[in-house]
């Protein structure tokens, strides 16, 4: 009946994840605690869409900005069927404690709502950022779109629909700013490419195949055209803005941001990438850089900040 049940539904590979701590973020939320710095302050539980129960985003900033800061929004990450927006908190913390404004994007897990609804929310967030912009103290013509794991795609695909109009009118995607005001993109260990995995390739083919029935609505989600779309490095052009992209090399999903970098290096797109050695020990795993009791995760948290002050003044 067991092995039924995985055949018929997502829901059994939905429910192992979701109360995974792995994946609902308070592993990583736990271990940043004792780093994060004092003098930072915000808002829990913004609404940021109305009528939408999980429209809502945390904001962060300096206790002493007296004006605008560049603006990090980070979307989580749990496999799109798990996660909250607080396992990011610390992490956006400790960079709001740089100098920037931050904000961490909720958004209803699959399958209780399926693809494109999810990259509509995280649309309709930017827009509520840069309508309240002087209240965050951010910068609305000076934001970074960032995200892992799960939010690394969510992340991506907005960047691609605001940066290229074409893209996003084949897509039905919405451009939630204008080209300008976002800066670059910040993404770590995501799966973008969902043509790369093998799904009939045993329990980790079944896993992903269960995880993107359940994002997408659809068990034939690989012969959709309209889910193609969710597929980035196919359909990149050298307007993408500048590009941060990591991932450990003992991560199941680094092939996809060799593949991103690759597509988008193809297309003059600037990219800065950190990645590690086949043969680093000790291997650095998916969404290492949360840990920043290890040296890989302080390194990638070094190479963010010099992005973001590379691409935001």
């Amino acid at each position: 009946m067991i092995v039924v049940a995985f055949q018929v539904s997502y829901w059994p590979t939905t429910l192992l994840l979701r109360y995974s701590p792995d994946l609902n973020g308070t592993k990583a939320l736990e271990a940043l605690e004792k780093h994060v710095p004092d003098g930072v302050t915000g808002l829990i539980d913004e609404q940021y869409r109305q009528g939408d129960p999980d429209g809502r985003l945390d904001a962060f900033w300096p206790e002493d900005a007296t004006g605008v800061l560049p603006v990090v929004v980070w979307v989580h990450g749990g496999a799109f069927v798990a996660g909250t927006k607080d396992g990011t908190t610390a992490y956006l913390k400790i960079l709001a404690a740089q100098g920037y404004a931050t904000v961490s994007v909720e958004y209803t897990k699959a399958p209780e709502a399926h693809y494109p609804h999810q990259v509509e929310q995280v649309a309709a967030a930017l827009e509520h950022v840069v309508a309240n912009a002087e209240r965050f103290h951010a910068d609305p013509d000076r934001i970074i779109l960032a995200g892992d794991s799960a939010g690394a795609l969510l992340a991506a695909q907005i960047t691609l629909a605001i940066s290229d109009d074409d893209y996003a009118a084949a897509a039905g995607l919405p451009q939630p700013v204008e080209h300008d005001q976002l800066r670059g993109t910040i993404l770590a260990c995501g799966a973008y490419d969902l043509t790369l995995p093998d799904y009939s390739d045993g329990l980790a083919g079944r896993l992903q195949r269960d995880i993107l029935w359940a994002y997408t609505g659809e068990k034939g989600f690989d012969t959709d055209p309209r889910i193609a779309y969710a597929s980035i490095p196919q359909h990149v052009t050298s307007s993408f803005p500048p590009v941060f992209i990591t991932a450990g090399n003992g991560d199941p999903l680094e092939p996809h941001s060799h593949v991103l970098v690759e597509a988008l290096t193809g297309q003059g797109v600037e990219v800065d990438s950190l990645f590690f050695p086949a043969d680093h020990e000790p291997q650095v795993g998916h969404e290492y850089q949360f840990d920043l009791d290890q040296a890989a995760g302080r390194q990638a948290l070094e190479r963010i900040l010099a992005f973001l002050a590379a691409h935001t003044g």
